[in-house]
């Protein structure tokens, strides 16, 4: 990367605007020149994508499978994991599709999927968490928790502890997750995690999982790091994908044809999982067009950030996910 390539892109990452937009994954892209996400040969490995039926996560799973990797589909309705399968074979997967059925925020059927995944694999090479909505209307999970925090923060700390064998048994593995940049709006607030019905807004519930899950994100990396497995955590920008639309319509009027597609929007999350350079070299990195970002804008978000809460939220989790208690080593202590 030239120094003329780091000066446009401090410029545009300070307007954040144009960074989030299409015209910062254009620029990059040119300036950076982007190896292509078609050119990566994944034979041999598996790759388990939750969320994976629509936007996005449809996207990286093409592509993945394209590249030739068995690509696991991870989706709460079987008809349309089905469905997305088939059009996966259709578009081209010599590597395999299957699916698993459980909702991210239901954790006995985590616990289910992870066990039928560790029967048909003998290891894991990538484990992508993107599934998480912004669901407009409070809702509770099986287990009677709030479920934008359930299938966005429990559930995929669950699932990662769950895979650690299949991740271990892997060469050089990597977990990622698919944050947003929403997050940079909220502090690391342990009890303002789950929300109540009577003060519940989907916006603000949504951004709060995305900061945790990038909190998260960096302290598996350090629990992990001895064993060689990369975590990271990325935004894919504004990108107009179904969730957008859905739930998002006033700023999809405004932003309009400066979003990007869910091909641009992807680009890096493909990039984290299947190139062998830095997203294998390095870990615990929060990623933004296939560099790596800092977590916080705000000076009220870093101070919030501190080692107590991060602990908090390591204890959180394992004690509302009914985690088996992560990696041998890791504890709120020792991944702070």
């Amino acid at each position: 990367m030239s120094a003329f390539a780091d000066t446009v892109d401090r410029t545009l990452e300070a307007t954040v605007v144009p960074s989030f937009t299409r015209i910062g994954s254009a620029v990059r892209a040119r300036l950076d020149r982007w190896i292509p996400v078609d050119s990566y040969d994944l034979r041999g490995r598996v790759v388990v994508i939750t969320g994976a039926t629509s936007g996005l996560g449809l996207t990286t799973a093409r592509a993945l499978a394209a590249d030739g990797a068995t690509i696991e589909i991870v989706a709460r309705n079987a008809t349309k994991a089905a469905a997305t399968c088939e059009q996966l074979r259709t578009w081209g997967a010599p590597g395999g599709v299957d699916f698993v059925v459980a909702d991210m925020g239901d954790f006995d059927a985590l616990r289910a999927a992870a066990t039928e995944l560790g029967r048909r694999h003998s290891a894991v090479d990538v484990l992508v968490h993107n599934a998480g909505a912004l669901d407009a209307t409070y809702a509770r999970t099986p287990q009677g928790m709030e479920q934008t925090v359930a299938s966005q923060v429990a559930g995929p700390f669950l699932l990662t502890d769950l895979m650690l064998d299949l991740l271990r048994a892997a060469d050089s593995a990597r977990v990622l997750w698919v944050a947003s940049g929403g997050m940079y709006s909220e502090n690391l607030s342990v009890d303002g995690l789950e929300m109540r019905p009577d003060d519940y807004n989907g916006t603000t519930a949504y951004a709060r999982a995305k900061r945790a899950q990038v909190t998260i994100a960096e302290m598996w990396a350090e629990c992990l790091r001895p064993d060689g497995v990369s975590v990271h955590a990325m935004h894919p920008g504004w990108a107009d994908t179904p969730g957008v639309r859905r739930s998002l319509p006033g700023f999809r009027r405004v932003m309009g044809p400066l979003l990007r597609s869910s091909e641009e929007g992807a680009d890096t999350l493909i990039w984290l999982a299947a190139d062998d350079g830095l997203p294998r070299e390095t870990t615990g990195r929060f990623w933004l067009d296939r560099r790596p970002r800092g977590i916080h804008r705000l000076p009220r978000t870093r101070r919030s950030d501190t080692p107590d809460e991060r602990r908090r939220l390591w204890d959180w989790c394992i004690t509302h996910s009914g985690s088996p208690g992560a990696a041998p080593g890791c504890d709120a202590t020792s991944v702070t």
